[in-house]
């Protein structure tokens, strides 16, 4: 799980608000520094002012059911975007596996309101998905795989990433229980891996998340 911590950031977004105008709240979920100076950080409205393992408590209560987990052998600066778009989607938990270090930048702090995970390799990432009962879905464009947009995702699973070129190792690629695509139709070979991510996890969504047809939230 992450470490958490009470302490306001200097995070800088373009939908920032000032102090909090008028009698302030009691609840103990906010944030006396946040208050009194404002919040500049990158969350939804609902969050605002309010500490951060707060956040992750109440994330906690709604987290999907589904995991991520990345390959970091080269210390691809795309794992700070999948972390990120994990915490969008409310994936369970992020698994690292392989190098413990990986490049935050991307990330845009979502790192600390998300839970990850780190497997030294492949083999113990296998052994932590079977012990919960997950089967470990590869998703690269590799001979033999088949198409996510007809594929059913399971509604407990974990969806394994490769790196920026190489793609999943064999040895991911041998651990997983299936192996899927993204369907293309233009010229070039493979899309980024941070956006690959995006769309299985927008895949996996589609399937296991109702919509209300009134308001267009999820219900």
């Amino acid at each position: 799980m992450p470490e958490t911590t009470n302490t306001p950031t200097h995070e800088l977004s373009t939908n920032g608000v000032g102090p909090w105008s008028g009698e302030w709240p009691v609840e103990d979920y906010y944030d006396a520094e946040l208050l009194a100076h404002g919040d500049t950080r990158n969350v939804i409205d609902r969050y605002r002012y309010w500490k951060l393992d707060a956040i992750v408590a109440d994330l906690d209560e709604h987290r999907h059911p589904f995991h991520v987990a990345i390959e970091n052998w080269q210390h691809d600066m795309n794992i700070g975007s999948i972390v990120r778009t994990a915490n969008a989607f409310a994936a369970d938990t992020v698994h690292i596996v392989g190098r413990r270090r990986w490049n935050k930048r991307g990330a845009m702090v979502t790192d600390r309101y998300q839970h990850v995970l780190h497997h030294p390799d492949i083999a113990a990432l296998v052994e932590w998905a079977k012990a919960e009962g997950m089967p470990v879905i590869g998703i690269d464009n590799v001979p033999g795989s088949v198409l996510i947009e007809t594929f059913a995702l399971p509604e407990r699973c974990v969806m394994l990433f490769g790196q920026e070129g190489p793609g999943l190792s064999p040895e991911a690629i041998e651990a997983s229980d299936a192996v899927l695509e993204i369907s293309q139709f233009g010229s070039t070979r493979s899309i980024n891996a941070s956006a690959a991510a995006a769309v299985a996890m927008h895949s996996w969504v589609m399937q296991h998340v109702s919509f209300d047809a009134v308001t267009g939230r999820a219900t």
